[in-house]
């Protein structure tokens, strides 16, 4: 019996070891599974994502957005208020002011639709430059009378004569258009003393990226072609 004593110790401690084991193993089983689980899950979530049009946080947020506001419209509606009233008064005057600042800074231009219209566009550009001398108004206002508000019967050809300031602006504002109209033009100069090596613009294109990359690599070639013709 003293000799089986340390034998069934020996035995209980290794069986009690390996308990633990098993439960430690099962505890990692279980943390893989979830580990897997949530993989899964996240890949499932990711490919929803990318399913999904690219502007879809930006319409999320625009839809939560106009629910809150019909919720708050609700809301005034119940307790007998107005709610553009309501809306004004939670926003504070730098706010208000730094909106209404880019409000005037949009630009209403939608694009080209045809001559009349961006003429008139730089006609109404043009007239928002212009600052009114009321000093000079006023001396004209006192020279002229009532000659100065036309009428259909008044005679104006030949009847009046720009100030040289007024010259001066008129020539300023022309340069200034003439420098902002060469910024965009595209069109490269023509060489007319270059050689005419293409058919057409196209071809005059790929002839010059050709030179671009290959051209060092065939300027020799070029030189005894051309000398060979020579003679």
């Amino acid at each position: 019996e003293q000799e089986r004593s340390p034998s069934a110790a020996a035995a209980a401690a290794a069986e009690q070891r390996w308990g633990e084991r098993r439960l430690s193993f099962r505890e990692l089983h279980m943390k893989r599974y979830e580990a897997c689980k949530l993989n899964s899950q996240e890949v499932v979530e990711e490919d929803k994502r990318l399913k999904l049009p690219p502007n879809w946080e930006a319409k999320k947020a625009r839809l939560e957005w106009e629910l809150k506001v019909q919720e708050k419209k609700k809301e005034c509606a119940a307790r007998g208020e107005d709610y553009d009233r309501v809306k004004l008064l939670e926003i504070s005057a730098e706010d208000a002011e730094r909106w209404e600042r880019k409000k005037k800074k949009k630009n209403p231009d939608l694009g080209f639709s045809d001559y009349a219209a961006a003429q008139l566009r730089q006609y109404q550009r043009l007239t928002r430059q212009i600052k009114p001398d009321l000093e000079q108004y006023e001396k004209l206002k006192e020279q002229y009378g009532e000659a100065l508000y036309p009428t259909s019967d008044s005679l104006l050809h030949g009847t009046h004569v720009p100030s040289k300031e007024g010259v001066d602006r008129m020539v300023a504002d022309l340069e200034k258009q003439i420098e902002k109209r060469e910024k965009y033009s595209r069109r490269r100069p023509y060489n007319d003393d270059a050689d005419i090596d293409y058919i057409n613009e196209r071809n005059a294109k790929f002839n010059q990226k050709a030179e671009r990359f290959y051209g060092k690599y065939t300027a020799e070639i070029k030189q005894n072609l051309e000398r060979g013709t020579a003679v």
